[in-house]
């Protein structure tokens, strides 16, 4: 069972504007007590309350999840204690019963024996699974929805969060109305960012419910153009690895030097967040705040040349391009892009009007050379 809690018991005080303080439990005791935590005032706990009003219309007629691993407990869970949606009004389905079974009895949500049965009047379908398995969800979405024992809602919405698959690939399922997104890792614990994006036959209205059920994940970004949920694969989407990798580098000199792993653990820890939080409420450019804090043939500088002289920030920026570019071929789009890729002829296009600017006359007509 995935817990939302901090391992190591982070406890901050923040800005005014930005308060987040995770409270941590004795692992002796977490077996049998809830992990809590806060985020800008409101509770969020890893198991379900006593009570919850299954009366209430809920933000959507039905919410079907095909899926039932840890980011489609990371939607139900805060959609159940926010009285988004009653548990009575959603629905899951995954052919790893045990682990379904075990998200149903927890937050009281309804059972399905077949994806027919899952999306039966659903106007929100929420897909998370496994891309490789896609293609199975999809066959069994279309033969439903062309069945006549299913009454599939006027205003069916596939809801995807699964990575690499490009919206022309959901249209297998014979649902028109398709909204992408790309969660992180932390939206486990309600602190990940999402990047998503709709068909245009989607309303702003329905947008709008969209939108509060990602916010679920944490920050939620619309964003007009596919493309862009592609990019932050690489950067939102895959970043928390990048920054594990960091972590594990900084913990392990730690240890070189003579500390204990957990003191080198929680000296990195909090030098990430609070590091993150101050670049957050300061608003200030990167390259400001290292600076202030690099003094002239001081120790930071010694730091900064041997990351500099070993290329930091050019690894960096491919691993960025590197994932953006894996991204792409899982979607069966052209990998060819970036910088240092073979064989790039570069096409330069021009519209027929020049841009305003120096390049017009004052009766608005191209210059001549």
């Amino acid at each position: 069972m995935f817990r939302f809690y901090s391992e190591f018991g982070i406890a901050s005080k923040l800005c005014a504007t930005r308060r987040v303080a995770i409270r941590a439990l004795d692992k002796k005791s977490e077996a049998s007590i809830p992990a809590v935590f806060f985020i800008n005032s409101r509770v969020f706990s890893s198991a379900p309350s006593g009570h919850h009003d299954n009366t209430q219309q809920g933000t959507f007629h039905k919410i079907a999840f095909i899926g039932s691993g840890r980011m489609a407990e990371a939607l139900v869970a805060p959609l159940i204690k926010n009285d988004l949606q009653p548990s009575s009004k959603i629905a899951m389905y995954d052919v790893c019963t045990h682990t379904m079974d075990r998200v149903c009895d927890m937050y009281q949500v309804l059972p399905s024996s077949s994806i027919p049965e899952c999306i039966h009047e659903a106007d929100l379908i929420c897909i998370a699974v496994k891309p490789q398995n896609c293609d199975v969800v999809f066959k069994e979405i279309r033969k439903a929805v062309e069945s006549s024992l299913v009454t599939i809602h006027p205003d069916a919405t596939l809801l995807s969060i699964v990575a690499g698959k490009p919206i022309k690939s959901f249209h297998e399922t014979s649902i028109s109305r398709i909204a992408r997104s790309m969660p992180n890792t932390p939206a486990t614990i309600g602190q990940g960012v999402t990047v998503w994006t709709a068909t245009d036959n989607i309303d702003q209205v329905f947008k709008d419910k969209i939108r509060d059920i990602l916010k679920c994940f944490g920050k939620a970004i619309y964003v007009d153009d596919e493309k862009f949920v592609d990019m932050s694969t690489s950067i939102s989407g895959s970043g928390p690895a990048y920054i594990f990798l960091l972590m594990e580098a900084m913990i392990d000199a730690g240890v070189h030097m003579g500390f204990s792993r957990d003191m080198a653990t929680t000296l990195c820890y909090h030098t990430l967040l609070g590091s993150t939080l101050y670049a957050m409420e300061t608003k200030r450019h990167p390259a400001v705040l290292r600076n202030e804090v690099t003094s002239p043939a001081g120790t930071t500088a010694s730091a900064l040349y041997e990351l500099e002289d070993g290329k930091f920030r050019t690894v960096i920026k491919d691993a960025v391009w590197a994932c953006y570019r894996r991204g792409l071929e899982m979607g069966g789009a052209d990998s060819n892009v970036g910088p240092r890729r073979p064989n790039i002829i570069i096409h330069h296009s021009f519209s027929h009007q020049p841009p305003s600017g120096e390049m017009q006359d004052e009766n608005g007509n191209g210059k001549q050379k």
